[in-house]
């Protein structure tokens, strides 16, 4: 069979994840990539061999790929990936899949209509810790979770925000620490529950940026049907970035889970551990760190895999959606000061 043909929408920092992945997956090739500033079009164009396009629906309509790839700012997500996916392409997308709820409603109805696959990076979903704990409650060795809590505190300055057009703002980045740093975390706790959400109630501010208009700060509860309640806290005026935590109290045991490790102690005193091997870090670039591309590796593989044998990859739209809805929910409660509830609010 011949290769799937890609190309890639954005050539900033997360760019790589896609382009080394990409090149390493026998069932792909890179075609093609754009960016709407010439010296990152052309830098890209030039390292991978590739034509570049500075505008993304010429690109897709000349070159006609199998596979869009979107590593842009986050409020481009949206746009760019229904253009593709009404041009014929299938879409593999940079989380968030969108800054609105609504408007990742319209992007899985699109995907649907058109037939083609939607997926979205969650990549922490493939770190070896996250596997152990899906594997440890799905199995029924932990037992019934009874609640769960998330803690992340990082480091992103006025500095940091500074340095970019659209980060840092409610109509670009749609939000700053939960949007942006905090997601992945949050999308693991929900994945691990695996449960439909009864209620959000969260509190959102800016404690300690002189020059954004997000959040920096946020906390707040996440009330499950099965009736679990998980609780989170996220801040970036750290002064570094601090191994993001997760801690689960079920039935049989302790769940702990710190950056990609994680730790499982059971009641009866067994204990499981896993974490990243040194053996499958992957160079994607100076200044990239390792760690942050193996899994995208895997998730890209799996997509790939997916569509070859013409099936949903494991993190579609409808997956994806059900932790963009969380995230979307948890700021409108903190802009409204008041709690959401899933079928009335939302």
């Amino acid at each position: 069979m011949s290769k799937f043909r890609a190309v890639i929408v954005g050539l900033g920092t997360i760019h790589p994840m896609h382009a080394v992945s990409i090149g390493m997956c026998d069932k792909v090739e890179l075609v093609a990539v754009c960016d709407n500033k010439e010296d990152r079009a052309k830098a890209g164009g030039e390292r991978y061999g590739v034509p570049y396009y500075l505008d993304y629906k010429e690109m897709i309509d000349t070159v006609k790929p199998d596979v869009v790839h979107i590593c842009l700012p986050h409020y481009m997500h949206y746009p760019v990936a229904a253009y593709a996916l009404k041009a014929g392409c299938n879409v593999l997308s940079e989380k968030p899949m969108t800054i609105k709820y609504e408007d990742a409603v319209d992007e899985v109805k699109i995907a649907r209509e058109t037939g083609k696959t939607l997926g979205i990076i969650s990549q922490n979903r493939y770190n070896p810790g996250s596997v152990l704990i899906k594997n440890a409650i799905t199995s029924g060795k932990l037992g019934k979770i009874y609640s769960a809590r998330a803690f992340l505190a990082w480091d992103r300055s006025d500095e940091y925000y500074s340095k970019s057009d659209w980060k840092g703002t409610w109509d670009k980045e749609g939000g700053g620490v939960i949007i942006d740093q905090a997601i992945h975390t949050l999308d693991l706790m929900r994945w691990f529950v695996d449960d439909e959400i009864d209620w959000v109630d969260a509190t959102i501010d800016n404690k300690a940026h002189e020059i954004i208009e997000v959040e920096d700060v946020a906390e707040g509860v996440i009330a499950y049907k099965n009736g679990i309640k998980t609780s989170f806290y996220c801040m970036n005026y750290y002064t570094f970035n601090a191994e993001v935590e997760i801690e689960m109290h079920c039935e049989k045991g302790m769940v702990h889970m710190y950056k990609d490790r994680a730790v499982i102690k059971y009641n009866n005193g067994i204990e499981e551990s896993a974490e990243m091997p040194e053996s499958e870090m992957i160079d994607f670039g100076k200044g990239i760190p390792q760690y942050w591309g193996v899994s995208h590796f895997k998730q890209i593989c799996q997509y790939y895999d997916a569509l070859e044998k013409g099936v949903q990859p494991e993190i579609n739209g409808e997956e994806a959606i059900k932790s963009m809805r969380m995230i979307c929910a948890i700021y409108d409660s903190g802009k409204a000061k008041k709690r959401i509830v899933f079928g009335r609010d939302i």
